[in-house]
């Protein structure tokens, strides 16, 4: 199948599982084609099958705010026509599903059918999509695709109960690249250069927002280095990130946080991590925490959103309500402390994120795919 995919091309969830979609994708022998404003970071274009093309736009003094949605709407018009796309796969409702919609008419009119998949990811429903200026846009948007779909049951249940949907919106969950973590977990260790041999290493990788409830990640390890010698790991990048360096300077801990900025070495870090904390207000299904696991970190999370989908409590890690700091500490400091129940949460961890190894999920998408070509698909005479 040629295939193009739109998405953000940033460190954030949908982008990353876009991104190793579409690479997994080219490694089967599709032909796929990135269209977004920039190359995405985890993009490597090594693959013969994979390409990306840039949508540019131009800057004119009459616009306030450049309108991107037109400009990758003829961006994908004149790459489906140059390239005989065969399907659109977007990754946001908005502005992406908007723009593949028009996208879709303007091609149409030339006589060229193009299905449409959209893929919700979260912020696009529960945050951008529900404010009242954009939901009649995301609630078109979502009824015109072709087909839609959810990264957890949890997204599907909220976007249902949001929004006007008319649309089957159906499952499919992130996933990792197990056999890339396999091979990092091979790399020689440097794990000293950021802890001693006794300290237990403590992570948390996210985009530093609100709604990560960042203050409560600084008071779960305060309260697990009161009992265990320990290092915490903050990797990211956000707008709560200097109220976080200010909280471990105020509680005394700052010589034992690393704040290390955005990365590219995600898979590294957790290789020397011991445990994951993850206590946000919501996730829509929770890809770090998915990615701790699959590097045999069991993780402490909260109870919300997607969560319970992939963090199973007692098994990978424990789940607790939002904001019991004290509660997801005493379960740290369970696992932390003994190392006989570390090594089991650890396999355990690494067990539970084999169900979502890319290789069980990609058939699901090419399934996908393949129906909704069908779609338009002449009958046979």
């Amino acid at each position: 199948m040629k295939i193009a995919i739109v998405c953000y091309p940033t460190f954030g969830g949908s982008g990353v599982v876009a991104t190793e979609l579409g690479l997994e994708l080219g490694r089967r022998g599709h032909e796929i084609h990135f269209i977004t404003y920039s190359q995405p970071v985890r993009l490597a274009l090594l693959n013969p099958n994979v390409h990306y093309h840039e949508v540019n736009v131009p800057e004119y003094p009459l616009f306030h705010y450049q309108p991107y949605e037109l400009a990758l709407s003829s961006k994908l018009v004149d790459m489906v026509k140059l390239y005989k796309i065969e399907l659109l796969h977007v990754h946001y409702a908005i502005p992406h599903a908007y723009a593949g919609y028009m996208a879709k008419q303007m091609l149409r009119e030339e006589g060229i059918e193009l299905p449409m998949v959209t893929t919700l990811h979260g912020t696009d429903i529960t945050l951008v999509g529900n404010h009242p200026y954009y939901k009649p846009a995301v609630t078109f948007s979502i009824n015109k695709s072709d087909v839609v779909t959810s990264v957890s049951k949890s997204l599907r249940d909220e976007t249902l109960k949001l929004f006007n949907i008319t649309n089957d919106i159906e499952v499919i969950p992130n996933f990792i690249e197990l056999n890339k973590n396999i091979i990092e977990a091979n790399i020689p260790c440097h794990r000293s250069a950021i802890a001693k041999e006794n300290e237990r290493v403590v992570t948390h990788i996210s985009n530093f927002r609100r709604v990560k409830r960042i203050p409560d990640v600084i008071k779960i390890f305060h309260k697990i280095q009161q009992q265990i010698p320990a290092k915490l790991m903050m990797v990211g990048d956000g707008p709560e990130k200097e109220k976080a360096e200010r909280l471990c300077q105020e509680l005394g801990i700052l010589d034992k946080v690393i704040f290390f900025g955005n990365s590219n070495e995600i898979d590294k870090i957790l290789s020397y991590s011991d445990l994951f904390l993850l206590p946000s207000e919501t996730e829509s299904f929770g890809l770090a925490a998915l990615e701790a696991m699959a590097s045999g970190v069991p993780v402490i999370s909260s109870n919300s959103g997607g969560l319970p989908e992939v963090n199973f409590n007692g098994i990978s890690g424990y789940l607790s309500d939002v904001g019991d700091v004290e509660e997801m500490a005493t379960n740290a400091i369970k696992i932390l402390s003994d190392d006989v129940a570390l090594k089991e949460f650890k396999a355990k961890a690494l067990e539970t994120a084999k169900q979502f190894d890319i290789q069980n999920i990609l058939p699901m998408y090419e399934e996908l795919y393949l129906r909704a070509i069908s779609i338009y698909a002449k009958p046979l005479v």
